[in-house]
């Protein structure tokens, strides 16, 4: 296989329009509903893949919100004197 074949079949899947339109919490309540629905045991395996893949797209959706929301929070804080500086976010 090419280089380029390699990359094109490894690049993650591009978030469609109706899953980048959602907000943060929209998209994992999504989410969450697909999981409920595949832990039931009551899907048929092509329903199944399909609901994966979309499951897999909300959390990368899901996963860009909140390193966005990281590098915000990274821009604006505030100090102990009051005054705005800019920290690295840091999870715990």
């Amino acid at each position: 296989m090419s280089k380029a074949k390699d990359a094109a079949e490894n690049a993650p899947e591009a978030i469609p329009a109706d899953i980048a339109a959602l907000s943060f919490e929209a998209a994992l309540k999504a989410l969450d509903e697909i999981v409920t629905r595949l832990e039931s045991g009551r899907v048929d395996l092509e329903e199944s893949i399909a609901l994966y893949g979309r499951g897999a797209l909300l959390k990368r959706h899901c996963e860009a919100k909140l390193k966005a929301a990281e590098e915000k929070i990274e821009k604006i804080v505030v100090g102990a004197d009051g005054q705005p500086g800019a920290q690295p976010f840091k999870a715990d």
